[in-house]
């Protein structure tokens, strides 16, 4: 079947390299891609949010399924525009509905539907520009640190973790009435501040049905030790070590069985990845947030463990027939280490030439980041590379990755070196 997958990161890349390992996938696009996909599959130069241009091109080359990677066009109805189109309508989308779409785009949408679920998660109460002053009297009600979280899309840099009273106080007048993540932070949630260790957990559901794929855990920060600004992701591992079948079965139970069920119960159309950020607060996992596709650069650790054919899985999604499947998993340790650019996740130049890719062994080197210019693959973003390699255990996956990154480089490359330290 003819294929269309939308996006141009590292999650994209494991995904095609993934979905390529299927007979049932004869020809697949990727729109935009980025150069790693253009090596294994055909590129497309299409806007993710232009639904028109993407009618016209699945209707041109037949387009059987469409899988979209990133949120912003979930959260903009690509389902629900093929769902409502007569000409598109029998082309499955992997995604869910506009309104499922809204776990991720709404911060406050999520909080509601899990306070109305009992599913555990931390205190809350959402602000807007009107509102500012309630919010810096709510801000008192609470121990440091403070979390505030903009409401909608923001590129994963919109929660602010603060220690001191009145700097919580000045960033929340900064994001409601100085629009700091411009229309994302015209709603702000304030959060109760949960100490803990968080790990993230991913489930593929046909709106009736779930699968709960590996644990993955994830390193938001750009620093050592976990210090500095947030970023997309800077690494991962799978398994998380400490998932133990104890908390998998909490997580089970009281997150992931009462959020497909109240998926139904509001009547939200869901077919697609839900993953849900959790923290183990002394053996309780308490859900952080939801996001409504497969996180990156998790992606890249727990796609590669799934033994199972993804675009079987998908075609049961889509029929909802996903209780039919079997889902194998390798029992190896996966890691991945993100090659950065010099600067990000603030000011950085693009265009940078990458050598040392072709050397890599035993490890896998996704693309994040990248494009061909005059031959040549040039850094494209702020996250260019993943480095994901296999191992008897995390130690032994992360020291992998981090032997083959020494293989790579480009100016102003730049990778954490401590993935994985707080999991010894």
């Amino acid at each position: 079947m003819t294929i269309l997958l939308l996006g141009s990161g590292g999650r994209e890349h494991a995904f095609a390299w993934k979905m390529l390992q299927s007979p049932l996938c004869t020809k697949l696009f990727v729109a935009p891609g980025n150069a790693g996909t253009e090596g294994i599959a055909i590129n497309v130069n299409l806007k993710i949010t232009d639904f028109e241009a993407i009618k016209i091109f699945a209707l041109i080359e037949k387009v059987e399924m469409v899988v979209v990677g990133p949120e912003d066009p979930l959260v903009k109805g690509i389902f629900d525009f093929f769902q409502n189109d007569s000409e598109l309508k029998h082309i499955p989308v992997i995604g869910p509905s506009k309104l499922g779409a809204q776990l991720e785009g709404s911060k406050e949408f999520a909080k509601e539907f899990l306070v109305k679920h009992n599913i555990p998660t931390a205190g809350y109460d959402s602000f807007t520009k009107e509102t500012v002053e309630a919010g810096c009297s709510f801000l008192e009600t609470l121990q440091p640190p403070y979390v505030l979280k903009a409401d909608g899309l923001a590129s994963g840099k919109g929660v602010l973790i603060i220690q001191e009273l009145a700097e919580a106080k000045e960033e929340l007048r900064n994001m409601l009435v100085h629009s700091k993540f411009g229309e994302a932070s015209s709603k702000v949630v304030i959060e109760e501040f949960l100490d803990g260790i968080e790990l993230s957990c991913f489930v593929l559901t046909d709106g009736k049905n779930y699968k709960i794929l590996p644990t993955a855990k994830d390193y938001k920060r750009i620093g050592e030790g976990d210090t500095g600004l947030n970023t997309g992701g800077m690494g991962a591992v799978s398994p998380v070590p400490f998932a133990d079948p104890v908390l998998l079965n909490k997580i089970e139970n009281r997150i992931v069985k009462p959020t497909i069920s109240g998926l139904i119960k509001d009547g939200i159309t869901y077919k697609g990845f839900v993953f849900i950020g959790l923290i183990n607060v002394k053996g309780e996992p308490i859900v952080i947030e939801y996001n409504v596709r497969m996180g990156d650069p998790e992606t890249e650790v727990v796609i590669p463990r799934l033994k199972s054919d993804l675009v079987e899985l998908f075609l049961a999604v889509a029929n909802e027939k996903l209780n039919e499947k079997t889902l194998e998993i390798d029992s190896q340790s996966a890691a991945t280490i993100m090659v950065v650019s010099g600067g990000y996740p603030e000011e950085y130049v693009n265009g940078k030439v990458i050598s040392g890719i072709e050397t890599v062994s035993d490890a896998i080197v996704f693309h994040a980041g990248t494009k061909t210019l005059n031959g040549k693959v040039v850094s494209n973003g702020g996250r260019v590379l993943a480095v994901t390699s296999f191992g008897n255990d995390f130690q032994d996956a992360i020291k992998k990755s981090y032997q083959n990154i020494d293989k790579l480089h480009f100016d102003k490359m730049y990778f954490r070196k401590d993935i994985g330290f707080d999991l010894l």
